[in-house]
């Protein structure tokens, strides 16, 4: 299986002014301000073979999406080499376009007064798409991620979840090889969330697609990807199969119980309260020890729920344990 990305001592470095305080550093840096180098990419290197699902996680600032914006074509790279099947992103933008999809959750690509089938159909253009084939294109993308209810409205009337859906088939129309996501389920709920992992996954499989995915929520990583990259501070901390960090490092799950008791105890293994508050105790459960059923099915023994959430921890919680294994 031939390589889609490889990644080779990659490094980007930003030049940041310096700010100055009080009258006099104001006009002194109006002609000359001072500099500072932060560093956002630190030589990492990778290679992911056509048709891999990556995630590629870290905390805020790790730089992620710096990466991504390299890897686009968006940004020069400072120092280091990249290929994006086999073109190199910075030089060849305008040919890789057509290879690539991309969606960033906390941006759009559809126009926000008009139905999303208008900008599918603007798509079509840019991407010098055949009628034909963008009608057939989209008529399938449309029956796998459920549209018809929605082609004819507004963006600007469509959920989060919706929209979310539409921006994906957006980035899918010209079946492009890679698709890098940037936080493609932020803001989402639990619901919309597991769909769109699902629509990600299954589309993935369905075209042989490259999959680059960021995310702050282990569980996009978990259910969408077969393999984790995790950064920070610009470097590579740990490349490996999702299910060896799930085995090594996700072994807690966050427990939030809603009841009408003002409080309640469990005493199991492995199970300790996070947080508390009247009606809402929030429990950390070492699953390797208890499972999250016999939580629940504690809890429900105890007293009546009003709501019950699960979670993995915060990346950053993730990341941490990784960094202190890594560095004894």
């Amino acid at each position: 299986m031939g390589g889609s990305i490889e990644v080779d001592g990659l490094r980007k470095v930003f030049q940041v002014r310096e700010q100055g305080s009080g009258i006099k550093d104001a006009l002194r840096y109006l002609f000359r301000p001072p500099t500072r180098d932060v560093v956002a990419v630190d030589g990492i290197s990778f290679s992911i073979a056509r048709g891999e699902r990556v995630a590629f996680v870290g905390p805020n600032g790790a730089g992620k999406s710096t990466t991504i914006k390299m890897l686009t074509g968006i940004l020069h790279p400072t120092a280091g080499e990249a290929h994006v099947l086999g073109l190199t992103p910075w030089k060849d933008r305008r040919a890789l376009a057509y290879k690539l999809g991309t969606v960033f959750g906390q941006r759009t690509q559809l126009w926000y007064h008009l139905p999303a089938r208008d900008t599918f159909r603007l798509l079509a253009r840019i991407y010098d798409q055949d009628d034909a084939v963008h009608e057939r294109r989209l008529g399938e993308l449309v029956e796998a991620f459920a549209l018809a209810p929605l082609l004819k409205k507004p963006v600007r009337q469509l959920s989060l979840g919706e929209r979310m859906r539409c921006e994906i088939v957006a980035s899918l129309l010209h079946k492009p090889e890679v698709l890098f996501l940037d936080e493609p389920t932020i803001g989402l709920d639990v619901t919309a969330k597991a769909t769109i992992r699902d629509l990600i996954r299954d589309a993935s499989v369905q075209d042989g697609s490259t999959v680059l995915l960021t995310s702050h929520d282990t569980g996009d990583m978990e259910h969408v990807c077969d393999r984790v990259i995790v950064i920070n501070h610009g470097k590579l901390l740990l490349d490996q199969p999702v299910r060896e960090l799930r085995r090594t490092y996700i072994r807690q799950k966050i427990v939030t119980l809603l009841t009408a008791e003002p409080r309640i105890e469990l005493d199991l293994p492995g199970v300790t309260v996070r947080d508390r508050a009247p009606h809402r105790t929030v429990f950390e459960v070492d699953v390797s020890a208890t499972p999250v059923e016999r939580v629940v099915k504690a809890a429900l023994e105890l007293g009546r729920l009003r709501d019950l959430t699960v979670e993995d921890p915060p990346m950053e919680e993730i990341v941490k344990a990784i960094y202190a294994r890594a560095n004894p």
